[in-house]
């Protein structure tokens, strides 16, 4: 969408072909429906921000509309913005769809042809007699027919392959591909990650604030954070970790990977120790089981004394300091292990696509065949959440938008 309408605002006679019913379905999604549209930070931040060893690439996108542009766009269409933690932006109403119907409004106003329920196909292109690679024309699905469709220059930003539910599934990737491209590893990215304990299926839909999450590969400390975090049937997830998993996707090999929480980082170990002599103390003829929800999440507490090996019906007084030992070993260092993780169902984005050494850019296109266009998740590009990956939709998307508009 942003692509048609940097196009068409200089000139151009453009047509969006979208397999769904309506435009923006995986966009409604976004921000648990809330659209984290872009992230209010400096250049600086944004770049530490993307995963990709190949930062410079997207100098041209970025500095050609930054997030304050992102901004202003939706601002001057009439979608007001606010700041929320960590400069993640958001609609004021708290309405993804408010995104979308800013966006669609302006391909309206634009007269930017929008073609629902037809499907691509393909992406035909022709070689001249020097060799040369050229785009066509694209082949439509609509109904139970297929005819190919000719244009100037074509802009193919069909996403990855995460929630393949919203028409997310690779499309984009096989047209590529067909045309001579190179498609990377394609991995999940930004999702829960699996864990051998069975005790977090216990811990299911508990959620946990100001904690820090260390991951290991291999012994090797790969991500360290504080933040927010969310027990599953199957692992963990929330933004800590979410965050953690496109790091672990980042690794070429990643082996006995361990995470690690620390359930008290603002206490030091002698701090958290003097806590619990003090609740002990307080509490001297009760249960164990019975002081320890002063300290942590009820649901938490059997897991805890299960992993310390402290017997719960215990009483407080005769816990003894090598029991004591134990609880804070848990506490600082609750041990994970990741087997993996979740799938591209319940990825908020794909790792991989197509090859950023193919793609000018300056201008977002094809170095392989000329008048070819690439926008958005369906590159080799991934940032952290946060509203980063969003921005590089954007501002790919604009790029290519006005470049195929300046070839045609």
């Amino acid at each position: 969408m942003i692509a048609a309408i940097a196009a068409a605002e200089l000139g151009a006679d453009v047509t969006v072909y979208e397999k769904n019913e309506k435009l923006g379905k995986k966009l409604f999604i976004t921000g648990k429906g809330r659209c984290n549209v872009t992230n209010d930070c400096d250049p600086e931040n944004f770049f530490e921000h993307v995963m990709n060893s190949n930062k410079k690439f997207l100098y041209s996108s970025y500095y050609g509309f930054d997030n304050n542009a992102v901004m202003n766009f939706f601002e001057n269409n009439g979608c007001r913005l606010k700041v929320e933690r960590g400069n993640r932006v958001f609609p004021v109403s708290d309405h993804s769809s408010d995104i979308i119907k800013t966006l669609k409004d302006r391909l309206n106003e634009l007269n930017v042809q929008v073609c629902l329920n037809s499907e691509i196909k393909g992406i035909n292109s022709f070689t001249d007699e020097n060799g040369n690679r050229t785009f066509a024309s694209v082949s439509v699905k609509t109904g139970s027919s297929v005819k190919d469709v000719s244009f100037d220059t074509v802009i193919v930003a069909t996403g990855g392959v995460s929630y393949p539910i919203t028409g997310s599934t690779g499309d984009g990737h096989k047209f590529a591909a067909g045309n001579g491209h190179t498609v990377t590893e394609l991995k999940p990215s930004l999702c829960p990650l699996l864990c051998r304990e069975k005790w977090c299926a216990n811990l299911a839909g508990l959620s946990l604030k100001n904690v820090t999450a260390t991951l290991e590969s291999d012994g090797k400390k790969v991500y360290k954070e504080m933040g927010e975090m969310l027990f599953t049937h199957t692992g963990v997830s929330g933004p800590l970790i979410l965050t953690a998993s496109s790091v672990l996707a980042n690794l070429k090999n990643a082996n006995n990977v361990k995470l690690y929480i620390d359930l008290k980082p603002a206490l030091s170990d002698d701090q958290f120790d003097r806590r619990l002599i003090r609740e002990l103390e307080e509490g001297n003829l009760k249960e164990i089981k019975n002081i320890l929800p002063k300290i942590y999440p009820s649901s938490l507490v059997p897991v805890i004394l299960e992993l310390s090996k402290v017997d719960g019906y215990k009483k407080a007084n005769v816990i003894s300091a090598s029991e004591r030992k134990e609880i804070l070993k848990v506490t600082k260092n609750l041990e994970l292990t990741v087997t993996g993780t979740a799938s591209f169902d319940e990825a908020i984005i794909t790792k991989g696509g197509i090859s950023l050494k193919e793609v000018n850019p300056s201008t977002m296109e094809s170095k392989i065949v000329k008048n070819m266009y690439f926008a958005g998740e369906i590159l080799d590009l991934d940032a952290q959440t946060g509203g980063y990956n969003l921005q590089i939709a954007w501002s790919t998307g604009h790029l290519a938008g006005e470049n195929a508009a300046s070839e045609a």
